[in-house]
């Protein structure tokens, strides 16, 4: 199988179908419920699903059209039925269940975070390096035609140098502290909450659409409740939200806000890049337009639009007035890891390596938080040998 590299390294192709996509999905969440959604939008068939419990699977079989019910993910791991592993657990298994599958010889979907320390990512990415089998981690914002179409305007020079980035990502799930959910448990979750689950997609969408990758950051960290559950609950020690300066390695500055406790937003991500010569701006919650801002006019972009680059149309799968969103986006990751599966290599697909660089964005940002200064991050391409520079030592080890 031709191995799939990171960030933007392929040129565009369509997608190409493989001669089965067989799925395992581990996890009967609402995570698992959108992976096999779209494995059969994309013609594929969800072969097993386990969970944790039986019964817990056997109820998701029941309703959404898996094969079988396991007790035992390793067991459906190995499973000779299975192409590709979609692994939708809690984050703690994400690394275990992803090594197991790519041993037995299987692709895999693993969600993000890859997994909940640098180390044990790199691991992993050197693991499905090894074995040239495609590893996918669904950053599915990347898969809105509009930002699609941002990417290409930023690259064909359109909007001139890009000096500064802003935006958020904005949620309020967590607001209220008798709200709680196995992410706020850092045995299970990981050491962060609101920038590894939410803020991390914001800045692989930055540096996805600019092409750019983020150099330094200057963070804090807060939360709104100290203690979260019923009867007093528990303590909590993860963060609700982030504040984020930045630097890139072209020169811009930026800066982002990631929360999941403000009232009334429940899914917005913004981006916005500013250049010399223009401006764009996307929002998750709007995603059928684009702005596109200037000195002499502003206006904005639909996914109709002649003019629309060749990697956004590609995504287009529905006229104008229908809105796409984000099983739409799930769907054309899925679609595209089938092309990769298959031997293609299609523009922008999230791999591994961008799992990996997730983690040592957070690392980098909870070191900040904690030491209250500006900390640098590691700039190897895939940041699989060990950073050197002013990051605390050990923190890589």
């Amino acid at each position: 199988m031709k191995k799939v590299t990171g960030l933007g390294s392929a040129p565009a192709s369509e997608p190409t179908a493989p001669s089965t996509y067989r799925a395992a999905v581990i996890g009967t969440g609402f995570m698992g419920r959108v992976h096999s959604h779209a494995v059969r939008a994309n013609g594929g068939e969800v072969v097993g699903v386990a969970g944790s419990s039986l019964a817990r699977a056997e109820a998701f079989s029941a309703s959404h059209g898996a094969g079988r019910a396991h007790a035992d993910a390793l067991e459906l791991v190995r499973d000779p039925d299975v192409d590709v592993v979609h692994v939708c657990t809690p984050n703690h298994l994400h690394a275990p269940l992803s090594l197991a599958a790519l041993a037995a010889g299987k692709h895999v979907v693993c969600e993000k975070p890859l997994a909940t320390d640098a180390s044990t990512a790199r691991d992993l990415t050197r693991a499905a390096r090894d074995a040239g089998l495609t590893a996918v981690v669904p950053f599915v914002y990347r898969f809105h035609p509009m930002a699609r179409e941002a990417r290409a305007r930023v690259a064909s020079g359109s909007v001139g140098r890009v000096g500064l980035v802003h935006g958020g990502y904005l949620q309020d799930w967590l607001l209220r502290p008798e709200e709680d959910n196995w992410r706020v448990d850092p045995s299970v979750g990981g050491p962060t909450r609101a920038f590894g689950d939410i803020g991390s997609h914001w800045c692989d969408l930055m540096e996805f659409v600019t092409g750019d990758r983020i150099s330094s950051v200057c963070a804090q960290t807060s939360r709104f409740n100290e203690r979260r559950g019923t009867d007093g609950g528990r303590a909590v020690t993860t963060e609700d939200l982030v504040t984020l300066q930045f630097a890139t390695e072209s020169g811009a500055v930026g800066t982002a806000v990631v929360s999941q406790v403000s009232p009334g937003r429940k899914n917005q991500l913004v981006l916005e890049v500013s250049g010399t010569e223009g401006s764009l701006r996307f929002d998750q919650e709007r995603p059928e337009t684009l702005w596109a801002g200037g000195r002499e006019r502003t206006g904005t972009v639909s996914r109709d639009d002649p003019g629309l680059s060749a990697d956004a149309a590609r995504l287009v799968t529905l006229p104008v007035g229908h809105p796409q969103g984000y099983q739409d986006c799930f769907n054309a990751l899925v679609a595209d890891t089938g092309t990769a599966v298959a031997g293609g290599e299609p523009e922008g697909l999230p791999v591994f390596a961008d799992g990996l660089r997730a983690a040592v964005l957070a690392e980098a940002v909870l070191v900040s938080a904690r030491e209250r200064r500006w900390v640098d991050v590691p700039a190897a391409e895939d940041h699989t040998a060990r950073p050197k520079g002013p990051i605390r030592p050990g923190l890589y080890e």
